[in-house]
């Protein structure tokens, strides 16, 4: 469950500019990312997944507002390998227990499922989680923010391989609109200079099971199979 006051947060002028930038990626991943089932965990009043083309897509939190299904992250009542994809937007990094969230996670993805995470960078330029903790205490302490390499280490003992990651946000994490637009020129720069330099980021990891393989169509070989019984039809025809 977010922070207290946190979705109040992404409505002043720097959260909308951080929940655009989380938006635009998120469409941009999810769209490409295939399956049946895909689900939310946490931040139920924004749609992370509204891109993606699944027949099934959910949202899932400890509140009922915004969510179809209200349950304990850290106990999920989901069947295991039931799940193609799963987000979570700012969930483990204010989560007391973020190992056993991820366990979950790994539990009800399919093999080669995918999981995307979205977090602060505690090693960020613009300072957007310092502003956040120093005047409205809306993040946990420093020590519990997860940075990049943190999270991939998790990922690793849980068979949890990275696939793609980014970061963004590089303006300083300002109150006023208009200083917000003068300083937009830094997230070119940022992002060709200081890639890892960004308030935010956003990973995705694949489930990998060893000693599985993913079969697919061999088209080619249908389609050779398919020609070399042309001339046979066509001569039994003639007969």
């Amino acid at each position: 469950m977010l922070a207290q006051g946190f979705s109040d947060w992404l409505q002043t002028p720097h959260g909308r500019y951080v929940l655009d930038w989380e938006q635009a990626k998120h469409d941009q991943w999810v769209a490409d990312i295939f399956g049946f089932n895909a689900i939310q965990l946490g931040g139920p009043e924004f749609d992370y997944l509204r891109a993606n083309r699944m027949p099934f897509r959910f949202r899932c939190d400890e509140r009922t507002q915004g969510a179809r299904l209200r349950a304990d992250l850290h106990h999920l009542p989901l069947a295991s390998n039931s799940v193609d994809l799963a987000v979570l937007p700012h969930v483990l990094e204010f989560d007391a227990n973020p190992h056993q969230i991820l366990r979950e996670v790994e539990r009800v993805l399919v093999p080669e499922g995918s999981v995307i995470v979205t977090g602060f960078n505690p090693y960020s330029l613009g300072g957007a989680r310092r502003s956040l903790a120093r005047r409205s205490k809306l993040l946990p302490e420093s020590g519990r923010c997860i940075s990049v390499s943190r999270l991939k280490d998790w990922f690793a003992l849980l068979g949890l391989e990275p696939r793609a990651g980014a970061f963004g946000c590089y303006a300083p994490a300002v109150t006023q609109e208009k200083w917000l637009q003068r300083f937009r020129w830094l997230d070119a720069a940022g992002d060709r200079w200081w890639p890892i330099g960004g308030a935010v980021y956003v990973i995705q990891a694949i489930k990998r099971v060893p000693g599985m393989r993913v079969l697919t169509p061999n088209w080619k070989d249908r389609l050779a199979r398919a020609k070399a019984l042309v001339p046979l039809t066509r001569e039994t025809d003639r007969q």
